[in-house]
Formats: C-alpha cells, structure tokens, sequence
C-alpha cells in the first residue's frame, strides 16, 4: 500500500505495511484534515479509530509513519519532540507503526500547524 500526503508547500510518499490499523486507513482514503505540529513532528487528526496494536513503539526512526491511538491521528515524526531524550524521535506515547516515507523526512519541515493535509491512495 503506499498513500500520498500533500500539503500546500510540498509532497511526500510512504509504503505502507499489511497491518489491521494500515488497512483501517487505506479504507477510510482519502483523509482531508489540518496539521499540528509538535517539535519536530507533524500531526492530524482521521476518521479512523483502532487499538494499540501489539508492535506499538514510541521512540521510532524520523520518517516513521506511525498512528497515536489516544488521539486517532496520523503521526509523522522527523526529528525530536518535546520529550525526546537527545536526537531521538520520541512521540507522545506509543503508537502502531504503519509504515515509512519515501525520500527525506526533512521535507515535513515545510509544514505548519492549520496547513490543509491531504492523505490519499499513491
């Protein structure tokens, strides 16, 4: 599965893995929502609702597409956040891991909070 994320300054692609939560969000595409950032990380909100799978992890490698249960949202981590120890991408709480973006993760950097997300089928 690989989706499409697009905001107004840029673009990126990420493959997905086979996971109940990535199916969940493959069927739910394509997703219109506003961006929030926190450190360096951006986040949205979907319509898509699922427990914390049995892998969920919470510091993971920047460009990580990852979803925060507590908080039904995508999670596209590319640097540290508030609670990172050092460099690490550490996010909120641990999340089900989905998948990772194509190319440079440094590109959510052109994201700001209210920017319009779109997430659809690549």
């Amino acid at each position: 599965m690989r989706i499409r994320i697009l905001w107004p300054a840029g673009q990126a692609t990420a493959t997905l893995r086979s996971t109940p939560t990535s199916e969940a969000l493959w069927a739910a595409l394509p997703i219109v929502a506003s961006a929030s950032t926190w450190g360096e990380e951006v986040y949205f909100g979907t319509p898509v609702s699922v427990p914390l799978e049995a892998d969920a992890q919470q510091v993971v490698e920047p460009g990580t597409v990852a979803f925060w249960t507590d908080g039904d949202s995508l999670a596209l981590p590319y640097g540290p956040t508030p609670v990172s120890r050092g460099q690490e991408c550490r996010l909120a709480s641990p999340c089900n891991l989905l998948g990772i973006l194509d190319g440079d993760p440094q590109r959510l950097r052109t994201v700001h909070p209210g920017d319009p997300i779109r997430v659809e089928r690549a």
